[in-house]
């Protein structure tokens, strides 16, 4: 009788969620007839059952599902996606009334305006370095800018001072 009760003990889970073949529910139902501390096992697992489903079974009752299936169908339902000058306004809304985003907007636009001329300054345009030289001569002037590396030359070619319209001096 041992054996057999260790060996029903192991489906009684499954048999009282109803989870077991034929074979095994009538061996079962066979068994329990015969042993009394199997049935009180079943009894056991049919008053905890009975304990947890009564509290559900009130909540159901005072619950109205309808309001609930609601609610998840709409978080179900895809969102319309809104047009970006809309996206935008809602953003800015959402920031502006975040007061907290104020003063950290004031300090960003405070760092740029301290840092905006030293990253905004101009550099010369050409760094590399170049040689002008400047020859005069009686009846012409001449000045050439040459780079150092060789990729530009320019000439300049003054005429005299007398016919340019200037006196000599």
């Amino acid at each position: 009788m041992k054996d057999s009760c260790a060996a029903t003990s192991e489906l009684l889970e499954r048999y009282f969620d109803h989870e077991v073949s034929d074979e095994e529910r009538s061996g079962i139902e066979t068994h329990i007839e015969d042993c009394s501390a199997c049935r009180d096992r079943i009894k056991t697992m049919e008053g905890l059952r009975n304990l947890l489903k009564s509290p559900v079974d009130e909540v159901e009752q005072k619950e109205d599902f309808s309001r609930v299936w609601l609610r998840i169908e709409r978080g179900i339902q895809p969102e319309e996606t809104p047009a970006w000058g809309e996206s935008i306004r809602r953003w800015i809304d959402l920031i502006l009334r975040k007061r907290v985003w104020v003063p950290a907007a004031a300090v960003i636009v405070a760092i740029f305006l301290a840092l905006a001329p030293s990253v905004l300054k101009r550099s010369p345009s050409s760094s590399d370095p170049s040689v002008v030289e400047y020859v005069e001569s009686q009846d012409y002037n001449v000045m050439v800018y040459e780079s150092e590396k060789g990729n530009v030359t320019v000439i300049w070619l003054f005429e005299g001072p007398e016919k340019e319209g200037l006196s000599p001096s």
